[in-house]
């Protein structure tokens, strides 16, 4: 008797026909008819504790999914349904009465510390800042806190940071200084886009190595947007790729990198180098450069770049996300052909 299944966990993040569009504008008394479609109807899933590392090239909407993520941007159409145990929200339905205990379960890393913090304020009042909007303790229980996550991300001894100023932080340490920003609260998501792409090449690893740990310690999920596959795959449980506002594929990690099936994910892994003279990878020749988000035509995102389109890519609308096993799927019309 085969033994059943086992259940699957409930999705800490499901994102469903996520859309987000920009209005192009024509004029005073004229309404837009043009859209730039940053994000246009995807669909995922994030489990708890999981990391889903959400990779393309810049434009592609990676950094607007996210912030739709954390309601820095509201979204044009789709849901967004997060369930941390009781508390179930559309976070595109949270009204401004329900913002505070939203932000006490999900926060975001921005990519640039040099820009997410105010020149004006100590690391203190940094990082301390979420503790106060949610009147948690008193001021000296919110510098033990302060004192904890700062030891905890790596600054120490944390009292020479608490009250230094941003100028007189390393790019590291301000990044630092970021992570612990967004983890005071405990939250159980955060989005991080492209925390490491700042810092210079000899602290990333280090700042990686340092989310990782934290990630497995508090029990977090990420979001973790890239460009770069290798940092993708250090960080994250499973990858999704995205173009031109389309999830064109996503499963495990490995099973990505090891057997890509959209061109466009053939296309990055191809660009990857190698660090060995002696392997030779076979390039996949794209055409052109990335077309426009402004009112795109129905069929794949895809086909005007793509050496394998034919006619039932031209005459059918974008495909949908085809399983082809190992819980890996990809948008491609020939995906058993090429």
């Amino acid at each position: 008797m085969t033994a059943p299944a086992p259940a699957r966990t409930k999705p800490l993040i499901e994102v469903k026909e996520l859309t987000k569009l920009f209005p192009i504008s024509r004029g005073l008394f004229r309404a837009p008819n043009e859209f730039v479609h940053a994000v246009d109807g995807i669909d995922f899933e994030i489990a708890p504790g999981e990391s889903l590392g959400l990779v393309g090239e810049s434009g592609c909407g990676k950094s607007t999914t996210g912030r739709m993520l954390v309601k820095l941007l509201e979204p044009s159409a789709g849901s967004i349904n997060f369930a941390d145990g009781d508390y179930q929200r559309d976070v595109a339905q949270v009204t401004r009465s329900g913002i505070k205990e939203f932000r006490s379960r999900v926060q975001m890393i921005f990519q640039d510390p040099y820009e997410s913090m105010n020149p004006r304020r100590t690391v203190f009042d940094t990082v301390s800042e979420p503790l106060a909007v949610q009147k948690e303790g008193s001021i000296p229980e919110r510098e033990e806190r302060v004192l904890e996550l700062l030891g905890l991300v790596g600054l120490t001894p944390p009292e020479n940071f608490l009250f230094r100023y941003p100028h007189e932080l390393s790019g590291g340490q301000r990044q630092r200084v970021a992570i612990a920003r967004a983890l005071v609260m405990n939250p159980r998501f955060v989005v991080a886009d492209e925390p490491t792409s700042m810092l210079d090449v000899s602290i990333r690893i280090s700042i990686m190595e340092l989310m990782t740990e934290l990630a497995d310690r508090l029990g977090v999920s990420y979001l973790y947007i890239t460009h770069d596959l290798a940092v993708a795959r250090y960080m994250c449980d499973r990858i999704a790729v995205m173009y031109l506002g389309k999830i064109v594929e996503v499963g495990p990690t490995e099973e990505i990198l090891a057997n890509p099936r959209h061109p466009y994910t053939r296309a990055l892994l191809s660009a990857v180098p190698i660090p060995d003279p002696s392997v030779k990878r076979t390039p996949v020749e794209i055409e052109g450069g990335i077309s426009k988000a402004i009112n795109p035509a129905p069929e794949c995102r895809f086909i005007e770049r793509c050496p394998f389109a034919a006619e039932v890519c031209r005459e059918n609308p974008h495909p949908a996300l085809f399983d082809v096993g190992e819980q890996h799927s990809a948008a491609c019309y020939r995906i058993n052909e090429i």
